[in-house]
């Protein structure tokens, strides 16, 4: 089908033809969905002069538009970051094809053989914004586990989703696998993001990525299966016990390394009693990289270099080189603060206390709970995920970061030798 007719088609032309793709990668070896990975990763990079300069168009745009400094982080790609996509890539092509995995079984006292095995959602829909990367990683793992992907990327990466997608289709195809297989519909724009939420029976599940306002818009509005993945209002607690030289670490690179993206830090707890030796130092160092200290009033008192923390602070996902302190009573009071202000994304505790380690571990309701390392690492990629479809905070079916198993269902597969239910 030529370029013109595929820009032609309405969205539940699309849609169907992804319906139809779905059928045939559901079926599809590993083997040959690994070459078409492998295809992908080639076509990212060789393709790079066409995707930047598309990025650089929509950089220019975003500026013009004032898209957030966050945003313009998470919209930029380079050589580098193209190159580590690629790799992702080919890294997911080395996982083991969940498709056919026998999740449980048993014989019945009758002689029939049950097992359940995954099989693929069929077409998974994703809105998100402002993150071409995401267009990469869905398609490569909705690929590998053997669904379809239609994207909705949103209007600030529009030129360069447009560019990423023909490669991908251009790739799959060479391989002899359908190229609606992967499809955008940016240019149905805010009516093709409402529809994608009314496409009940053509979308099998929607996946939000993005801020909390298009989260909560897709989750109220949609008709389709939503999983949901949330803001990261990420916490750090830094107990009585806690190791400087670790606390000015973890610290450090869970607000600074990259603060646009949702596994940063935004809210450290400092233990009273550790506040006046750990507070100084921890903190000197986030402003010497620029950060931003909004304190509470025991905060203030021993850093002044701050600014006074107001209650909206505790609830905010800056995505910026700002971070929220607050002076806790101890354990009781951090863990009462996540409960009232997490978005169960990710937190972590500094302690050498094994029965804080514990409880930390045991009371904290997050997707991710960590003990003595930065909240950088929840990360599909880090997980070994070659990727990641998002980090879900929800509770069903899929929570914390979602890899190719998270993207897959289950169906029983029921054996018989002329048995009948007496």
């Amino acid at each position: 089908m030529s370029e013109t007719a595929v820009a032609t088609r309405t969205l539940t032309e699309k849609l169907a033809a992804a319906r139809d793709a779905s059928v045939v990668l559901a079926t599809a070896n590993a083997a040959l969905k690994n070459r078409a990975l492998e295809a992908i990763a080639g076509a990212v990079v060789d393709s790079a002069g066409r995707i930047l300069l598309a990025n650089d168009l929509d950089l220019a745009n975003g500026r013009e538009n004032g898209l957030s400094t966050g945003l313009q982080d998470r919209l930029r790609l380079d050589e580098k970051r193209l190159a580590g996509l690629a790799d992702a890539v080919r890294l997911v092509a080395t996982l083991v094809d969940p498709v056919g995995e026998s999740v449980r079984g048993k014989t019945l006292p009758n002689g029939l053989l049950l097992s359940q095995v995954r099989v693929p959602f069929g077409v998974v829909g994703v809105i998100y914004e402002a993150r071409p990367n995401v267009t990469v990683d869905i398609a490569s793992l909705a690929l590998k586990s053997g669904n379809a992907a239609v994207l909705r990327g949103g209007s600030a990466a529009e030129n360069t989703n447009r560019v990423l997608v023909g490669v991908i289709q251009d790739a799959i195809a060479s391989v002899g696998l359908p190229a609606d297989a992967v499809q955008t519909i940016d240019e149905f724009g805010r009516d093709g993001a409402k529809q994608l939420m009314q496409a009940r029976g053509y979308v099998d599940v929607l996946i939000p990525r993005g801020s909390a306002e298009l989260i909560n818009t897709v989750v109220l509005e949609s008709k389709v299966p939503v999983i949901e993945t949330g803001a990261g209002v990420v916490h750090v607690f830094l107990d009585e016990s806690a190791d400087e030289q670790w606390a000015i670490d973890i610290v450090q690179n869970s607000k600074v390394q990259r603060p646009s993206v949702c596994n940063a830090l935004e809210t450290l707890l400092v233990h009273e009693a550790a506040a006046e030796r750990l507070l100084p130092s921890v903190l000197a160092d986030l402003r010497a990289s620029g950060v931003t200290i909004h304190g509470d009033a025991r905060t203030l008192a021993i850093f002044g270099d701050a600014v006074p923390a107001t209650e909206d602070d505790w609830t905010t996902e800056y995505m910026s080189l700002d971070l929220s302190v607050r002076v806790v009573d101890g354990l009781d009071q951090a863990i009462d603060h996540i409960r009232r202000y997490s978005t169960h994304h990710t937190e972590s505790i500094v302690t050498n206390d094994l029965a804080n380690t514990e409880r930390f571990l045991a009371e904290v309701d997050s997707a991710v709970v960590m003990v003595n390392a930065s909240t950088r690492f929840t990360d599909g990629g880090e997980f070994g995920f070659g990727a990641e479809v998002g980090i879900s905070t929800q509770k069903l079916h899929a929570r914390g970061p979602m890899g190719l198993s998270e993207l897959t269902s289950t169906k029983w597969i029921v054996r018989g030798s002329g048995q009948v239910r007496a």
